[in-house]
């Protein structure tokens, strides 16, 4: 059973990516975030695409922001959009959506930016991780969070920890909100498969970062006991972030019970760029 989780930054940008993609991977179940559209003009857009293809979809979306989906080959029930109890910025958005799938409890999170520490959003962020918790720990054991979870685990998930000294993502409180979440007996499966290694998910598209391999892993599948210890292959297909009109995220790919292609590695292909020395590097919003 292959699962993927996918931060698309806008389907309707990312459809002649997405398709493809699907084809070529063939997911069994892939988590989408960002996906920036209502309900209804979501699944007219991709409806009849993944029907071909075999996929029951679910969707949680609003126009133009967040918005997050499941597609699924092996089953789609019990689905759950939003999370119970969360705060909204003002309103609930539409950032989780949460389904079982194969027997599994999947969900596809996009978590809060937060903008900048000390901030309203940034408080946000820390309430909505507490929801998601909650969420998770009232569901079973068999789960998997999936998605764009806007916190790097620690230093090692960014390209230099000085060019984010006071930056969002990597903000201690950040980092103990997400290890309260892990800490009901969640795995992070592309770091237990490959410690130590330099894997991002995320590039930002100006300044060249992507070519220079300058980014963070923020991308997560996080996988309970039961599902952990099925894992084969845990990699970044860094290849869906190359090319015309990517999205500035990479697909995690996870492949529970056999590894169609092998254990390939933590990021495929592998990047090119000389590592950056720590302290040389900016970010580009910064001054």
């Amino acid at each position: 059973m292959r699962i993927a989780t996918w931060n698309v930054n806008s389907l309707k940008q990312r459809l002649r990516r997405l398709l493809p993609w699907l084809d070529e991977r063939s997911p069994d179940v892939a988590c989408l975030q960002e996906t920036k559209l209502a309900d209804d003009p979501c699944l007219e857009l991709l409806g009849d695409e993944l029907a071909e293809r075999g996929y029951e979809v679910a969707v949680h979306g609003e126009a133009s922001w967040n918005g997050v989906a499941i597609l699924s080959r092996v089953g789609l029930e019990d689905v759950v959009p939003g999370l119970a109890g969360a705060p909204g910025f003002p309103r609930p958005e539409a950032r989780a959506l949460a389904a079982t799938c194969g027997g599994i409890r999947v969900h596809s999170v996009y978590v809060p930016n937060g903008r900048e520490p000390g901030s309203d959003h940034y408080e946000y962020k820390l309430a909505w991780l507490a929801a998601l918790r909650d969420a998770v720990a009232a569901g079973p054991e068999a789960a998997l969070v999936c998605g764009d979870v806007n916190v790097a685990p620690a230093d090692e998930d960014v390209f230099d920890p000085e060019a984010y000294v006071g930056q969002t993502h990597v903000t201690a409180p950040e980092r103990a909100a997400l290890a309260e979440l892990q800490a009901l007996g969640l795995r992070d499966v592309v770091r237990d498969r490959w410690p130590g290694e330099r894997v991002f998910t995320y590039w930002d598209y100006r300044a060249g970062m992507f070519h220079r391999d300058q980014g963070m892993r923020i991308d997560l599948v996080l996988a309970g006991a039961p599902v952990a210890a099925r894992v084969r292959a845990a990699w970044v297909d860094r290849l869906a972030r190359k090319g015309k009109g990517p999205s500035d995220h990479a697909p995690v790919i996870v492949d529970l019970d056999e590894a169609p292609n092998g254990d390939v590695g933590p990021v495929v292909p592998p990047p090119s760029a000389p590592v950056t020395k720590g302290g040389t590097a900016k970010l580009p919003q910064s001054p």
